[in-house]
């Protein structure tokens, strides 16, 4: 033994062969590390940019009336910059303004970033049904156990929210709660869904085995599975999310107990109690008619169109039902419409590639909601964004040429980008609008407001200098190159939102029932509204900047009119 200890002491003493081995070995190990980080993005390919994108304003381009302004004086039709004029600065531009190299350097992080994330597998848990069970009081709600989510007929559909990093159970408990649901139901480790009815079918404990994304440990639901918690207990702790919203004094159906599933007779009936009573039974609408309380949603026969004057409403709580008369109160409830929020994807692969085309800031995600909603199909996106797949956006870790999408969000220009569509939805809306959304977007996300110090700020200037231009370049190549186009001005849809749907809905060669289509103009804003303090009367538009904007006004005016489309709104027009 001391012999065999003595040789292999003395090997070791070789300085030279100990120092090659252990360089070896470092090199082996680094190999190794950097050919599974290799194998993580070779699949992901870089993008180019439009070169619509890369247009920067001109000083001044003789013959294409795009000079500097002469004060705050209206521009004469000789200076219009024709569509031919400015869509020629785009090749001569190797290299976008700032804003916009920063914006594709941003747009490319975000899909290498989401990338990784995805396609990382899910390790099966498998003692996780049981770790659940013994988390249970941790936790403020009480656990009901876990059961099959039926996608055909769920029972927790009242609110429906996803969060693919932070979703912990308290989070979903708390968020059920706000709303005065009784339960809060998780799933897929990420998803949140709440009701008032419990699911039918239990299942097995440790087939609820997804461990929760924002809290290791925790039992978040399975694969069709949801792990739920009755939450009524929370409800005196949980701040109320939204208040009951007054919608208008209406004309009352000739027969109100045929119109609305649900009633309630009170003699010393409150808002507050009839709409508490509707939420309950899970309606969207609470009715009031002197000691009458109607729940239910609007329908072709109370389409909530064409409200009556409210003085025709007042001093009906608490009268007699002949007393109440032809007219009734009507009352938004905290609960949301349900009969149009179930989506899926295609189940065989589009034959027509759509395009739902609009400049950022130009109401896309918003439009992407109404259509989600009214076709019950999932919309894609070029772009994966985490804050939209955590809204509902299921479409946005799909890859967007995977054809399983109804359409798909892009705000890219340029022959190459637009070719590859077969059709397109073009979404426009007024540049200055749409310049302010998209600065806000960029320093606040989807939902918040810039500071102050921002506008003030030269990056608002440089911001306008160099995305004005893309505002004009995108409609004009969209217009160009487009093979098939159905162009869409936000303020229309705003105004008219159910006929403009309907164009929407049959360009995309769906058909869609009245009530689908009013069950989504009920949920018209969806979680889209900015929250924080707007300044009334804000104007962060200089002089100089609204003659430039102007020009692009009228030239993409032009354009529209050249293609037989109509003009742009009036609203549009040079300020």
């Amino acid at each position: 033994m001391a012999k065999a200890f003595f040789r292999l002491q003395k090997f070791l003493r070789r300085t030279q062969f100990l120092l090659f081995f252990l360089t070896a070995a470092y090199l082996m190990a680094g190999s190794l590390l950097l050919l599974q980080r290799t194998r993580l993005v070779v699949q992901q390919g870089p993008r180019g940019t439009s070169a619509g994108q890369a247009l920067l304003v001109p000083e001044a381009v003789p013959g294409a009336g795009l000079a500097e302004p002469r004060g705050a004086q209206s521009p004469s039709p000789r200076l219009l910059a024709g569509t031919a004029a400015l869509q020629e600065l785009v090749p001569s531009q190797r290299h976008g303004p700032h804003w916009l190299m920063a914006r594709n350097s941003e747009l490319r992080q975000l899909r290498r970033r989401w990338f990784h994330r995805f396609i990382s597998d899910q390790e099966p848990m498998q003692t996780a049904g049981l770790k659940a069970m013994k988390r249970t009081a941790e936790h403020k709600g009480t656990y009901m156990g876990c059961f099959s989510d039926d996608s055909r007929e769920k029972t927790l559909k009242g609110a429906v929210f996803y969060d693919l990093r932070k979703m912990t159970v308290s989070h979903c408990q708390e968020a059920c709660a706000e709303r005065a649901y009784t339960y809060a139901g998780l799933a897929y480790g990420a998803e949140c869904y709440c009701g008032n009815k419990l699911p039918v079918t239990a299942s097995r404990p440790e087939e609820c085995n997804s461990e929760c994304k924002g809290e290791k440990g925790s039992i978040c639901g399975g694969v069709n599975r949801l792990s739920v918690y009755r939450v009524e207990e929370l409800w005196a702790a949980a701040p109320r999310r939204r208040n009951v919203i007054y919608r208008g004094c209406f004309r009352a159906p000739e027969n109100l107990t045929d119109t609305f599933p649900a009633s309630l007779i009170q003699p010393n009936l409150t808002v507050e109690m009839c709409s508490e009573f509707c939420s309950k039974k899970e309606f969207p609408l609470a009715v009031i008619r002197g000691r009458e309380c109607y729940c239910g949603y609007p329908t072709g026969r109370f389409s909530l169109h064409g409200g009556a004057d409210r003085q025709l409403c007042s001093g009906m709580l608490n009268v007699s039902s002949a007393a109440g008369g032809k007219y009734c109160l009507v009352y938004q409830t905290p609960v949301q419409d349900t009969r149009c929020t179930d989506r899926k994807f295609l189940t065989t692969k589009s034959k027509v590639f759509v395009a739902l085309s609009s400049f950022p800031g130009a109401g896309n995600t918003w439009a992407r909601h109404l259509i989600e909603h009214a076709t019950g199909y999932y919309t894609g996106s070029y772009y994966f964004d985490g804050a939209l797949y955590n809204k509902g956006f299921k479409g946005e870790k799909d890859h967007w040429r995977s054809r399983r999408t109804i359409c798909v969000k892009t705000h890219e220009s340029g022959k190459t980008e637009i070719e590859m569509f077969d059709s397109a939805i073009l979404l426009i809306r007024n540049p200055y609008k749409s310049l302010m959304a998209e600065f806000n977007r960029k320093f606040a996300g989807h939902l918040g407001y810039a500071t102050d110090r921002n506008w003030k700020s030269k990056e608002w200037p440089d911001f306008v200098n160099s995305y004005a231009s893309w505002w004009a370049s995108h409609v004009l190549d969209w217009l160009k190159y487009g093979k098939r186009l159905l162009v869409i001005h936000y303020e229309d849809l705003k105004q008219s939102l159910i006929p403009k749907l309907k164009e929407m809905v049959e360009f995309l060669n769906m058909t869609v029932t009245e009530d689908r289509l009013l069950c989504v103009e009920n949920n018209r804003d969806g979680n889209f509204k900015r929250s924080g303090a707007k300044q009334k009367n804000f104007e962060p538009f200089t002089q100089e900047m609204k003659d430039l904007i102007n020009r692009y006004i009228l030239t993409v005016d032009e354009a529209l009119r050249g293609r037989n489309f109509t003009g742009l709104p009036r609203e549009y027009v040079p300020r």
